[in-house]
């Protein structure tokens, strides 16, 4: 279904709660808003085809912005509302977007960015300029434009690892905005998910899964509940105050719930929970092993990218048959390969690649898209991972992540897994840093729950640690502690900014 159609027959339910306010946004009040910002768009003269961006926290009227650009045939690029000037003017002029919404919020980076790209129309939310979109939209109409057609998204990746690549798929042939989703069969089929369910999104909406689950949960006629920021405690506090059945996480999310004093976990009832989905990152064991005693069976885990090409899944009846495990196949073949892109034994780490998924190209980059097929046609996201004997995929971490010492092949996640099950850790990463003898050794950057422990004695009781479950040549070499690690809010980690001021480069960017 779509949200016109939730509008026509429960104008009244909620669509989106705003966490921290309270303030409500009916399905007929969003069918309003994004008709008139698809009104806005045909006025400025974005056609079918075209290009649009929104660049906001998770704001109030995000979805007036994604549900018109969806229902006037737009590419929509969601960009991360933290960018520099600089970075959000890349993402602009690489995807060929014709304007932007955003807020007064960024004002400093508007400003900037209008100088370097003066062709992108702007329109800003609480602007005091020419820019200032709430009386334009006001002045548009509330019924739908006459040309509608299905748009979609233009995502791009997280940029760990370099500049970001956008993933430009192509539209649907059906041109109904009400056409059949796949994502929605899926949340119901697999996930569990009922027709007008409440959901919390605690992320950011920029990123893609917050943004298509959400925009999933209303073609279902659900209500999102949208966190503006992740907090351990507000998020419990939320499922049991909007009775909350179903929503999605990130493990760093977990973690740091757990983290909370038990009196804090317990005193709040989040018995009205009946999936709670996880993806973006493995999983430590322990992490999912304690969150599964506590929520009960109702954890279930996908493994997929902005990209298409696959699409793995498990409940947490199977992960507690198979622990660490990403699942079995919904959307396409798994294929683990070696360096010449032949498929390894059962239980032989290498490269995950997907057959028979969606047809991976990255926007305005050749290159890239080559690199992510082998000579099979097999494509991938660039992970290296195992299938055990039942055909259960495991991730090991990110082929660009592997740190080479002495000749080992020795992956950061297994470490990373470890390290954040300490009662004293918040947060850790372990990358490669440059070594005469070993060529690279093994460092590990943490973040104390308390900085007063950041402390020689304190490394070394982190070392004893990690070799009761690690060989000697994956305990770190190095233990350095931080305040912050530069964590994305959606979770992900910029390990190349850490990674290369061990390596001494100048001018890295988070982008």
């Amino acid at each position: 279904m779509h949200p016109y159609l939730h509008a026509e027959q429960s104008p009244e339910k909620p669509a989106i709660i705003m966490a921290a306010t309270g303030a409500v946004q009916t399905f007929a009040q969003l069918n309003d808003a994004s008709n008139q910002m698809a009104h806005l768009f045909r006025q400025e003269g974005l056609n079918i085809g075209r290009t649009v961006a929104v660049l906001l926290d998770n704001h109030p009227n995000f979805f007036d912005f994604a549900w018109g650009a969806q229902r006037s045939g737009l590419y929509y690029v969601a960009i991360p509302s933290r960018l520099t000037a600089e970075e959000v003017s890349y993402i602009l002029s690489d995807s060929g977007a014709s304007l932007l919404v955003s807020s007064s919020t960024k004002q400093n980076v508007l400003d900037a960015v209008r100088d370097s790209n003066p062709e992108v129309k702007q329109f800003i939310y609480g602007g005091d300029d020419d820019r200032a979109i709430e009386p334009v939209l006001a002045a548009m109409p509330e019924t739908p434009i006459d040309d509608e057609r299905h748009g979609t998204d233009m995502l791009y990746s997280s940029g760990t690892t370099g500049r970001p690549k956008g993933v430009r798929i192509p539209f649907p042939e059906n041109e109904d905005i009400a056409q059949p989703n796949p994502l929605v069969m899926m949340a119901q089929g697999a996930f569990g998910f009922s027709p007008g369910c409440t959901y919390l999104s605690p992320a950011p909406l920029y990123h893609a899964a917050p943004l298509r689950w959400c925009m999933t949960i209303h073609k279902m006629g659900g209500t999102v509940i949208i966190m503006e920021k992740f907090d351990p405690e507000n998020a419990l506090a939320l499922i049991e105050k909007y009775k909350v059945d179903v929503s999605q996480w990130v493990p760093t999310h977990f973690s740091r719930m757990l983290k909370l004093p038990e009196a804090t976990r317990l005193k709040y009832d989040v018995s009205s929970l009946k999936c709670a989905v996880h993806a973006a990152a493995p999983c430590p064991v322990p992490v999912k092993e304690k969150m599964i005693a506590w929520w009960g069976p109702i954890i279930r885990e996908y493994y997929a990218g902005s990209e298409g090409n696959g699409f793995t899944f498990i409940n947490s009846e199977d992960w507690l048959e198979h622990k660490g495990s990403v699942g079995k196949a919904l959307l396409g073949i798994v294929h683990i390969c070696d360096e010449n892109d032949d498929e390894v034994a059962t239980g032989v780490e290498g490269q995950i690649y997907f057959e028979g998924g969606a047809p991976v190209k990255y926007h305005n980059d050749p290159e890239k898209t080559k690199a992510a097929h082998n000579k099979h046609g097999w494509t991938s996201l660039g992970d290296v991972g195992k299938v055990d004997e039942d055909g259960f995929l495991y991730l090991t971490d990110r082929k660009s992540f592997m740190i080479i010492s002495g000749g080992v092949n020795i992956y950061p996640q297994e470490i990373e897994n470890l390290l954040i099950t300490h009662p004293k850790i918040t947060d850790a990463a372990v990358i490669g840093a440059p070594d005469e003898d070993m060529g690279e050794k093994v460092v590990a950057v943490v973040q104390p729950s308390n900085m007063n422990n950041a402390t020689a004695e304190f490394a070394q009781e982190l070392e004893a640690f990690l070799r009761q479950s690690l060989s000697g040549v994956k305990v770190p070499r190095q233990i350095d502690f931080r305040e912050t690690l530069p964590r994305e809010a959606t979770g992900k980690l910029y390990k190349r900014l850490l990674r290369d001021e061990y390596w001494g480069k100048t001018g890295s960017r988070i982008v």
